[in-house]
């Protein structure tokens, strides 16, 4: 409001907004836990989850699975600060790079160069696959440090997106958490931020290239465990938001993609509680969403921490997922977006 005093009309304008908002809260207490009955998830996954791999090393956390055009997958074991590959037609897994600056979320752009969120280096970098050059493009906003990058996408413009997550909650003392935009001419824009959004995690963008996804996973009481959409406008900014899930109060998502008809497959769920105030509401597995906020079909997952998933293989109907220490996949009846 722009005056120092409230009108009536406004004084019963917010009050009621406070009421919807405390009944929103009072509504999502019961999480999702009532969607999964009579789910048709024979029409999205086509076989049975297969485990490609296992990864073997004094500390795991897989994240960030991308597949590269020659059909290797590459991923993360942030805990050990690596990047690996797996060649589905050898069966053999390899370190691409150590000492990776604990790199999470990965992605190819359409150069087939590969794109890191290196969480602990507090940077996205570019590695020319060809001559293993490695580009930082950021590494800081507004003259401080960016935080810890976790997750990308990229438009059909060449515009990334990525999360950045840290503890500062103080704009005006440093970066908070948020979500940028890097332009192909490398220019930084900051397009969502705290407190607008909690613990900003996956990141997608819609087929068409109109919609924004953005997960949220903050496991704190009354903090968003959601996903949200968002109107993607000509100049990369974004307006008219919408939750279009609530996880709350079970885990709420991870990392996603999405198919080439627009359905998000979102990462999800525990098998067990960890200390937070997340519950056992969200089953762990795999769920496929529509644009609209409805889960069409669930696939369990069978350890945690179930975090990432993507397309791959020729066709672009095989998923592969990081879930703990193993690399997953399963076919799919619905293609991922032409790499």
């Amino acid at each position: 409001m722009n005056s120092r005093f409230a009108t009536r009309r406004e004084f019963l304008a917010a009050n009621v907004a406070a009421g919807m908002t405390l009944f929103a809260a009072s509504a999502r207490a019961a999480g999702i836990s009532e969607r999964y009955a009579g789910l048709k998830s024979g029409d999205f996954f086509d076989g049975p989850l297969k485990e490609e791999v296992k990864v073997v090393d004094q500390k795991i956390f897989t994240e960030g699975p991308a597949a590269a055009r020659d059909g290797r997958v590459f991923f993360t074991n942030a805990s050990a600060a690596k990047i690996l590959v797996w060649n589905p037609k050898t069966r053999e897994l390899s370190t691409f790079r150590e000492n990776s600056g604990e790199a999470n979320g990965l992605l190819f752009d359409h150069s087939g160069r590969l794109l890191a969120c290196e969480g602990k280096a507090g940077r996205v970098t570019r590695t020319d696959m060809k001559t293993g050059e490695i580009t930082v493009l950021v590494d800081q906003f507004n003259g401080h440090p960016l935080g810890a990058p976790n997750d990308l996408t990229i438009d059909s413009k060449g515009r990334v997106y990525f999360t950045s997550r840290l503890p500062n909650t103080d704009d005006k003392k440093h970066n908070v958490n948020a979500v940028y935009r890097i332009d192909p001419d490398g220019k930084i824009v900051r397009v969502l931020h705290e407190p607008d959004i909690h613990m900003p995690n996956g990141v997608e963008v819609s087929p068409d290239g109109r919609t924004l996804y953005l997960i949220e996973s903050d496991g704190r009481e009354s903090r968003n465990r959601c996903l949200f959409a968002y109107d993607l406008q000509d100049d990369g900014t974004v307006a008219n938001t919408r939750r279009i899930i609530d996880f709350y109060p079970g885990r709420g998502g991870d990392g996603l993609c999405v198919d080439a008809e627009g359905n998000l497959y979102v990462a999800a769920g525990l098998h067990k509680t960890r200390g937070t105030h997340e519950t056992l509401d969200t089953k762990p597995g795999i769920h496929v969403i529509s644009p609209q906020g409805k889960l069409l079909a669930y696939l369990a997952t069978p350890t945690d921490t179930l975090t990432n998933c993507t397309f791959g293989g020729e066709d672009r109907r095989t998923l592969f997922i990081t879930c703990g220490d193993l690399l997953l996949s399963v076919r799919t009846k619905h293609a991922g977006p032409t790499a």
